[in-house]
């Protein structure tokens, strides 16, 4: 996966957990929360094993595999927030 796929896949990750966090505010929405739970924990997993494989052949750095890896299961917006701090250190400076 390239780093552009790995990143839209991040804020997928993070679009699903943030829902999650949402129905589960929400009284009577058991079933949505049961289903955003499944998707945020396969998620995670799927996640993790995807920034592993990148940190090996080097498409992110280590860095930011383990914030997604370690931190993401708790929190994915960190992932998320890594990926774009580390888009803007790729980026040529302007100065």
């Amino acid at each position: 996966m390239s780093f552009e796929q790995l990143k839209i896949f991040s804020f997928a990750h993070s679009a699903i957990y943030l829902t999650l966090l949402t129905v589960w505010l929400v009284p009577g929405l058991e079933d949505a929360e049961m289903v955003f739970g499944w998707s945020h924990g396969i998620g995670w997993i799927v996640m993790s094993l995807l920034a592993v494989d990148a940190v090996r052949r080097r498409v992110i750095p280590l860095w930011l595999g383990v914030t997604v890896a370690v931190i993401g299961g708790v929190g994915p917006f960190a992932g998320s927030a890594g990926f774009v701090l580390q888009e803007r250190r790729r980026r040529p400076s302007t100065r």
